[in-house]
């Protein structure tokens, strides 16, 4: 049954209350995983550890109504391990397809940059296309699929850099960042009242009602002054000197679908331009390649993207 845009935001907002039980203090973050998961798109959390990001996924999962996989990432992992194989039946003399974890709602590569270059290529065709292939064989992933994909900054060693192909699968590219001193005092009250770990939510959702309300996301009114600047944007990525190789078009196709589901979340049926430019960083910071002699400056890609959108004129939007 069709829902309505009206009915999105308020079952979106009854999802953020209900994993806000779980992750205090992160309403923004949480906004933005919810308007990706809206906008059917992967996200990469980058951040120190112990800060609640494999517990988001599985908040999300569980109040989503959606059936949730961990694959933790380590070196000697295989592609076999995720996405499953063909295992001989003795007793049947026949091989049987044993799925593997990539076969989920939303799947959570954890710590994924520790697995080799090898390993890390079983998700590109099931991230962009929804399945997977195993022994000539394509089958489709569970409807909707959304991988969350965790990394730590500071563990270097043992780790493999993802590739380009893959971090341009990925729409948004979030950091968590430290709790308040206040949500850390309410983290450690909430902790002792309920005298354990876990912290049990209820489903709000399910993956039915999920997937028309991604359908729903097309019905959202975006000018056409806004696709051309969405194009600029993009356009101005290739252009930048300190830049090797700028945003695809799947960046500027993130812009659209992440900026339509933002504008749901906030109440709205139309998009405007600063739902584009909110999340400007989240888009496009994984998605340039800078030159050489820039990888090892700070704040360069802040920089080039603050450039980008400094020379891009932002069309006046009142609306429908």
């Amino acid at each position: 049954m069709a829902v309505t845009l009206s009915e999105v935001s308020n079952i979106s907002n009854q999802v953020l209350d209900e994993v806000e039980r779980a992750i205090i203090g992160k309403r923004v973050v949480l906004e933005k995983i919810m308007a990706a998961i809206l906008a059917g798109g992967h996200v990469l959390l980058e951040d120190f550890p112990g800060l609640g990001k494999t517990l988001m996924a599985r908040s999300f999962a569980t109040v989503l109504g959606l059936d949730f996989k961990r694959i933790q990432f380590t070196p000697d992992l295989l592609p076999g391990d995720i996405t499953g194989g063909y295992i001989f039946n003795r007793a049947e003399n026949r091989f049987d397809l044993r799925k593997g974890p990539i076969f989920a709602n939303i799947a959570l590569a954890d710590e994924i940059n520790r697995a080799s270059p090898k390993t890390q290529s079983a998700l590109l065709e099931a991230m962009q296309e929804g399945q997977v292939t195993l022994e000539g064989e394509t089958l489709s992933l569970p409807n909707p699929f959304i991988v969350l994909a965790t990394q730590n900054p500071i563990e270097y060693e043992g780790t493999f850099p993802l590739p380009e192909a893959q971090l341009d699968r990925f729409m948004l590219k979030l950091s968590v960042g430290y709790p308040e001193l206040d949500d850390e005092r309410e983290i450690l009250h909430r902790r002792s009242e309920r005298q354990q770990d876990e912290v049990s939510l209820s489903k709000v959702t399910n993956a039915e009602s999920l997937q028309e309300m991604q359908k729903a996301m097309e019905k959202v009114h975006v000018d056409n002054d806004l696709k051309e600047y969405i194009a600029a944007i993009i356009h101005e990525t290739r252009k930048a000197r300190r830049v090797a190789v700028g945003a695809s078009p799947r960046g500027s196709l993130s812009f659209l679908k992440i900026a339509r589901s933002y504008a749901v979340l906030q109440g709205r049926d139309y998009v405007l331009p600063d739902d584009i430019k909110y999340f400007a960083g989240d888009v496009l910071k994984h998605r340039l390649i800078l030159q050489p002699e820039y990888w090892m400056a700070s704040k360069v890609t802040e920089d080039i993207i603050q450039d980008v959108f400094d020379r891009v004129p932002v069309p006046v939007i009142t609306g429908k």
